[in-house]
């Protein structure tokens, strides 16, 4: 190794977190600057409803199977 190149040690520094409470509202930058659940493309604060399908899609799924169907599927399967 050369005289004139010193070699520096890595150094690492605790950064604080932004928030100063656990309420994600109390954040006082922009939502989409950080990410999370306030992002512009996951925002669960403004979440739509449960989609509720039209009654012909309703009418065209299949009836759930009974218990007694269930447990002879498992048996089935399991054996």
């Amino acid at each position: 190794m050369s005289g004139d190149k010193k070699e520096q040690e890595q150094s690492f520094n605790i950064l604080p977190h932004p928030a100063k409470s656990n309420n994600p509202s109390d954040q006082s930058s922009e939502p989409a600057e950080h990410g999370g659940l306030q992002s512009a493309s996951y925002n669960a604060y403004n979440a739509k409803g449960p989609h509720i399908p039209s009654h012909e899609i309703q009418q065209g799924l299949e009836q759930p199977k009974s218990r007694d169907e269930l447990k002879a599927e498992a048996e089935k399967l399991n054996s």
